[in-house]
């Protein structure tokens, strides 16, 4: 029988969690890279702990992360982090891992972060994002895209780097945990 996580090494490793996402985030943010960085504490406790924590970590990393740094006006986005701990919480309920549903798993958030935050961003900032990204949009609305279209275009080119890209980096921090560590925190043996 394995033994219970204490309440206190989840508080703990959620709050690492949340920096993380926040550190990763206002960097890659000033970086000005076609990316997030955002998200790997959302789905590495979601992993762990499972989708409410998951989206708990996803919600506190967004709002502190807006209220210090981005502007409340972000805050919206929030629901995209919250999205991501849910389905990568239910993804791998069952703690079982593999390189190949990492990727899925990204490919899946690639486009449903891309739906989702389009027309948030389309509200917050009219479709720019302020990013090297907003070439593509510009460019496509030049072509005659939609800004749907071309804002959409955009935000899953940067999702398909940071979702999948994030999956595979989390994957292999979960994989290279310490024995004691996986049997406390996943209660299976990985694949």
């Amino acid at each position: 029988m394995m033994k219970k996580i204490s309440n206190s090494k989840k508080l703990v490793l959620s709050g690492l969690c949340v920096a993380l996402n926040i550190v990763l985030g206002v960097t890659v943010g000033a970086l000005n890279l076609p990316f997030y960085g955002d998200t790997m504490g959302t789905m590495f406790s979601a992993i762990i702990f499972g989708p409410l924590i998951g989206a708990i970590v996803g919600f506190l990393s967004s709002f502190i992360k807006s209220i210090l740094f981005s502007g409340i006006q972000n805050l919206p986005f929030a629901a995209i982090n919250v999205m991501i701990g849910l389905i990568v919480g239910f993804a791998f309920k069952n703690r079982k891992m593999s390189l190949l549903k990492s990727f899925l798993v990204g490919l899946l958030l690639s486009f449903l972060c891309a739906l989702i935050g389009t027309p948030i961003g389309i509200a917050v900032y009219g479709g720019l994002t302020g990013t090297m990204s907003d070439v593509i949009v510009i460019s496509l609305k030049k072509a005659g895209a939609s800004l749907f279209t071309a804002s959409f275009v955009a935000k899953i080119q940067n999702n398909l780097i940071d979702k999948v890209g994030s999956m595979i980096i989390v994957y292999y921090i979960v994989k290279s945990l310490p024995l004691k560590y996986k049997k406390e925190f996943l209660q299976e043996n990985e694949e």
